[in-house]
């Protein structure tokens, strides 16, 4: 009887870790498929422009993940994203210089994330909900910013932003990863990130403790929203127009990346580095199909089908480890 038992706790275990492991087994199957599928896919131009292409997700996985840990989600991020790159267009073409532009666009971010956190924080609106209705007026003040149209001619310098590179490597990248660096030491070096994790475990434990939950809530949201505007300003540097319509959808392969990595939808569990995982994923899936010159729709179908595989693997995952802790 209890080497039945602990036969079965094995097997569990073992399922456990096909789960966990199987996003980096994922990962390489792709890179492998579309490697055979396209020449084209492992040049060096190529893998540039994934690294580039993944790194204004990137750029947002980090906010999302610290939000999705929490229990909560951001919807609205791709509009975020679109509000702030017109914001900064604007101002680009009004003759303001490069630097304060970007600090007012950072800080128009700070006030979208904010408004997201008092809807949750003093309205009591669940995340989903609130975040749901920013991400549409959100977007309509992108489009009654510019009148519904492209907004164009900034500085040549402000290129180097989204198009150049450093050492070798793309500016985009580097922003990237030290976004990721300063996501790494928020969450595994400070309280803040202790607080995090607490949250999402277990809410009404962490304020018995003594924990300002809402504190919390009111960091994530607003992190979220200036690293929206960040992923603005490199997004508009990179196409080097303010449109209204930029980062649809973004929202899908931000959240894609976060729950492929591991981070779980109950909040509570997953990491930084997983993340990073995702976004790869969705930046090799995204190149890959555009390679293959799979039509827009049919991307749109798989990367929804990979999200909804994602959560329930996370489900999977989570109650199997729970079964095994109960055996």
């Amino acid at each position: 009887m209890q080497i039945q038992k602990e036969l079965t706790m094995y097997s569990k275990k073992l399922k456990a870790s096909l789960y966990k492991y199987g996003t980096i087994a994922f990962f390489i199957g792709l890179v492998i498929f579309f490697t055979i599928k396209s020449p084209r896919f492992m040049s060096l131009d190529n893998i540039s422009n994934v690294l580039r292409q993944m790194s204004v997700v990137g750029i947002a996985t980090v906010g999302m993940t610290m939000i999705i840990i929490t229990g909560g989600i951001d919807l609205s991020i791709g509009s975020v994203v679109a509000l702030s790159s017109v914001i900064l267009a604007k101002l680009l073409v009004s003759g303001m210089s490069i630097i304060p532009a970007i600090i007012i666009t950072l800080l128009a971010g700070v006030g979208l994330g904010l408004t997201n956190a008092i809807l949750i924080n003093k309205l009591n609106i669940p995340p989903l909900i609130a975040t749901l209705g920013t991400i549409t007026i959100y977007r309509g003040l992108a489009y009654i910013t510019t009148g519904g149209l492209s907004v164009f001619g900034f500085p040549e310098k402000f290129r180097f932003i989204g198009q150049g590179y450093i050492g070798g490597f793309p500016v985009p990248v580097i922003i990237q990863i030290i976004v990721y660096a300063i996501g790494f030491f928020i969450l595994y070096k400070t309280p803040m990130g202790r607080y995090i994790y607490g949250i999402g475990s277990n809410e009404n434990a962490s304020y018995l403790s003594g924990i300002n939950v809402k504190k919390v809530k009111y960091f994530v949201y607003i992190f979220s929203g200036i690293l929206g505007a960040l992923a603005g300003v490199v997004t508009l540097s990179r196409i080097n127009s303010g449109l209204p319509n930029t980062a649809t959808g973004f929202e899908l392969d931000v959240v894609t990346a976060v729950v492929l990595g591991g981070v779980s939808v109950k909040g509570g569990e997953g990491h930084l580095a997983g993340s990073i995982i995702g976004c790869l994923i969705i930046g090799v899936l995204s190149n890959g199909m555009i390679l293959l010159g799979i039509e827009e729709y049919y991307q749109m179908l798989v990367k929804g089908i990979v999200l909804i595989a994602a959560v329930g693997i996370d489900i999977k995952v989570r109650n199997t480890a729970k079964d095994g802790s109960h055996a």
